[in-house]
């Protein structure tokens, strides 16, 4: 292959990869230093988000952002985590966040708790909050874990693709993370107590969670398999994966699922 081919095929392979949905997380290599501006619009998003979340009265959200552009796959937001009241002394209390993070588009990841500031610290695509408030009774039990730091990290998974299929264990990207942490702290768990990816994800199939379908041509999933670390197909069903049906945990499917299951008796709650 000549020097042009080969140049010209991998641009092809980059432009590819580039259509993948980017379910959070980003390549810190080509990130440019965050422009005044943005820095300005996030932390006005925070403090705005602040007030928003005072206002519901409660101790827990589910809360997303929207940091890439996913319309062309019918989707808002693109990442979530969980924000909880933390007592700050005399100020009274301050908003955390706790969410899984992608570590500059490498195959691993990590769990962050940050402030609302730090969530929305970031190039979004739209500077848009969404948010879900759980029942009460879902609220207190998400508390006792986000507070453990133990439990809270105990289902995280280091190996990490943005499509991971939502019932295997071979991945896990962050809205995924987020959601078997969910069924966990609701109860998911073996006989003896114990609860594990595989039973947080049965608990989950078992109260009809439904992940997202994405169509994904076998053209672009061998672009991005091959020019982006963290991306993966290899754990999707051939079946599925043959006919271009990825399925994945996003925060679209998780806030439609917490409607249909009940786990809330008010609207998604969004903020511009």
């Amino acid at each position: 292959m000549t020097l042009f081919r080969a140049s010209r095929a991998l641009a092809v392979w980059v432009l590819l990869a580039a259509a993948l949905p980017a379910l959070a997380g980003r390549n810190c290599d080509t990130q440019l230093p965050l422009k005044t501006s943005v820095l300005e619009r996030g932390l006005a998003l925070a403090g705005r988000t602040v007030a928003a979340l005072d206002a519901t009265g409660a101790d827990v959200v589910v809360l997303a952002r929207a940091g890439q552009d996913l319309t062309k796959y019918g989707l808002q937001y693109s990442h979530l985590g969980f924000a909880y009241r933390q007592p700050d002394g005399a100020n009274g209390h301050v908003w955390r966040v706790l969410h899984k993070l992608n570590l500059c588009g490498s195959a691993v990841s990590a769990i962050y708790r940050q402030g609302l500031g730090e969530f929305f610290m970031d190039d979004l695509w739209r500077y848009e909050a969404g948010w879900v408030v759980p029942t009460p009774e879902v609220q207190a039990q998400l508390l006792k874990v986000l507070r453990d730091e133990p439990r809270a990290v105990s289902l995280h998974h280091k190996p990490y693709s943005m499509v991971s299929y939502a019932w295997s264990q071979k991945y896990q990207q962050s809205n995924q993370w987020a959601l078997e942490t969910f069924a966990m702290a609701l109860g998911a768990g073996d006989a003896g107590g114990r609860a594990g990816r595989e039973q947080a994800q049965a608990w989950l199939q078992a109260r009809d969670y439904q992940p997202t379908p994405l169509k994904i041509g076998a053209l672009t999933r061998l672009g991005g398999r091959m020019t982006t670390a963290n991306v993966a197909f290899d754990d999707h069903p051939n079946a599925k994966r043959f006919s271009d049906r990825i399925e994945t945990v996003t925060v679209d499917s998780v806030f439609d699922w917490m409607q249909r299951a009940k786990l809330t008796a008010q609207p998604v709650g969004t903020l511009r």
